[in-house]
Formats: structure tokens, C-alpha cells, sequence
């Protein structure tokens, strides 16, 4: 029995998929379904968890090498927020980009979505693995 990490089995066996170049979404409660994508939903009630508390327990065994989120994050969100999405994901930068224009295309290329219960406005993001 596992005691201590990522418990969820569903979660293990996406992030044992997560590989050298491979990108994933964590994603709020209210992000779109993509049927092609697997979806590994993770939500409990508002904010539980959040993308944030996911991006914290992940970083614990993953190498992150970028990461993409919305730029309609940054005037949806108060500064304290963004700092702690930067801080997770410290070094890397995060790379800021249109939600509709470049953001969402890059969806469909990932190998999952992590689905969370988040309300964060815009508070989605595409992470890469180193």
C-alpha cells in the first residue's frame, strides 16, 4: 500500500505517461471535455483541490521543463495568486498566451487532462515534461 505521494490510481497511471516532451493540463472545474483525451477527474466541491495543490503535490517527482497558462490570468487573478503558480513552478517561466488563440490549441496535443475543482478564472495550465 502506498503511504505517502499521489494516492489516486487513476493519477499514477496518466503521470506514468508523462514523459520527455509529453504535456498535460491541470485544469479547473469548468475546463471542456475533449473525448479524445483521458480525463483523470479529481474534483470534490469548489476549490478541492486546486490546480495549485496539484502542481505541489506533482513537482515532488516530476521535472516540469514548461508551462503555459492563459494570459487573461494575470488581470482575472490577484498578484498572490500568479506568485504562487510561479513559485511551484520555480525555474521554470511560465509562458503567457492568448486563452483562445494559442492557449486552447495546444490542448488536443496533450496526453491527458487532470481535471480539478478549482475556481480559479483562468487558472488552467499546460505543463511539459523536462
Amino acid at each position: 500500500m502506498l503511504k505517502h505521494g499521489i494516492l489516486n490510481p487513476a493519477l499514477l497511471e496518466l503521470l506514468a505517461r508523462f514523459r520527455h516532451t509529453n504535456t498535460l493540463v491541470v485544469a479547473d472545474r469548468g475546463f471542456p471535455f475533449y473525448p479524445q483525451l483521458p480525463t483523470v477527474d479529481i474534483s470534490l466541491v469548489d476549490n478541492i483541490p486546486t490546480v495549485r495543490q496539484v502542481l505541489a503535490a506533482i513537482s515532488a517527482s516530476y521535472v516540469v521543463g514548461a508551462a503555459w497558462m492563459a494570459k487573461e490570468a494575470l488581470s482575472h487573478n490577484p498578484p498572490a495568486v500568479m506568485d504562487e503558480y510561479r513559485r511551484l513552478l520555480a525555474p521554470v517561466e511560465i509562458r503567457f498566451e492568448g486563452h483562445y488563440t494559442e492557449f486552447k490549441p495546444r490542448v488536443p496535443g496533450a496526453i491527458g487532462i487532470i481535471r480539478t475543482g478549482d475556481t480559479t478564472q483562468f487558472g488552467n495550465i499546460i505543463l511539459e515534461s523536462a
